[in-house]
């Protein structure tokens, strides 16, 4: 730490970062057992971190300019000497430290959020996490009344991506044949979509900073491979009532969503997406500032929902980690060279309803 206890970007430094975060647990009422936990955790990855023998890069670092990969490498190291439950309560509290201080602008971005979303399908990085019934969420759903706003949400509950992945989304990535409102669009379908069906295919190029389709592209898709994801007809209903009002997009990649506020016809970004989340799950009792993944339902939480609910309907872990993208070749190969009766069908008789 230097002698202001700020890094080169003018944000808090290592072990600073870490007694503010404590200190703001107390203010925020957190009880001294449970800040004592956080503590423990906490400094025992600052210590991981400072030794330069055990991390991947060879060299000391800190939480402020730790990466996924020195993240991961901790995870790694912590199942040598504990039990898989243990190292999922210890990922979330990191988890947790980092979303806090991404959220209150200490940080730029959370290294560990997709070290702890890549161990959804071996543990459960939040035992407690807050658990919404289906009647809930349809309840939830039917008080989203915004044609873009109800388009997103169920986008997410219906297929899993992550929030980066559905703002990634461009017009030429949805095909639904027959639909005057899609066709109204002088956008033609991905060629990988020809035969297939209503569905959506969802790239595993876009990254933050490239440029795709000729536009720059401000969120990362993390998936492992291309994956073409069914539309079943209560998702294909609200893409038809999003398209019907529209706006024009502001760049020739077509964004399939763009914003209707402040930055009108331009592609829809994540932050965008949680504010209207945090909205509308604040007006449900659904979320509370300073309130963590456990208790806060965020766009994320729904892609927890899709892989839940899904995976006990179909008991097919395959097809739901092929939805999600999250299968390596051999398994992606299994499921896609018959994708009509594969994925198609399946999805198609297990997926849940979320119109009322």
């Amino acid at each position: 730490m230097n002698e202001t206890g700020t890094g080169p970007d003018g944000h808090s430094s290592g072990e600073d970062l870490v007694d503010r975060y404590l200190e703001d647990q107390r203010f925020h009422g957190k009880a001294e057992r449970t800040r004592a936990s956080y503590e423990r955790v906490l400094r025992a990855f600052e210590s991981f971190l400072a030794d330069p023998n055990r991390g991947p890069g060879g060299q000391s670092t800190t939480p402020d300019t730790v990466d996924r990969r020195e993240c991961m490498a901790w995870v790694h190291a912590l199942r040598d000497t504990h039990a898989p439950s243990t190292v999922a309560s210890y990922a979330s509290y990191v988890h947790r430290f980092y979303a806090y201080m991404t959220q209150v602008g200490e940080l730029d971005e959370n290294p560990m959020a997709l070290v702890v979303e890549e161990m959804d399908e071996a543990i459960d990085p939040d035992p407690t996490r807050r658990d919404v019934s289906l009647d809930e969420m349809r309840a939830f759903v039917a008080t989203v009344t915004h044609p873009l706003e109800r388009a997103v949400i169920v986008t997410l509950l219906k297929t899993g991506m992550r929030v980066g992945e559905c703002c990634n989304l461009d017009l030429r990535d949805l095909q639904l044949p027959d639909s005057r409102a899609r066709a109204a669009f002088d956008v033609d379908s991905r060629v990988h979509l020809d035969g297939r069906g209503p569905s959506l295919y969802v790239s595993a190029e876009p990254s933050r900073g490239a440029v795709v389709n000729g536009e720059e592209r401000y969120e990362s898709n993390k998936r492992k491979r291309d994956t073409v994801v069914p539309v079943d007809d209560e998702l294909r209903t609200v893409l038809e009532a999003w398209l019907a009002v529209r706006p024009d997009a502001r760049s020739d990649a077509e964004p399939l969503f763009v914003d209707t506020s402040e930055e009108w016809g331009e592609r829809l970004r994540a932050s965008g997406v949680r504010s209207f989340v945090t909205r509308h799950a604040r007006d449900a009792g659904w979320y509370r500032t300073g309130g963590g993944a456990s208790e806060n339902v965020t766009p994320h939480y729904f892609r927890h929902f899709f892989t839940t609910h899904l995976r006990d309907r179909t008991g097919d872990r395959g097809v739901v980690k092929y939805l999600r993208g999250d299968v390596a070749s051999d398994v992606i190969d299994t499921y896609t060279h018959d994708w009509g009766s594969r994925i198609a069908d399946v999805y198609d008789h297990h997926i849940y309803s979320m119109l009322e």
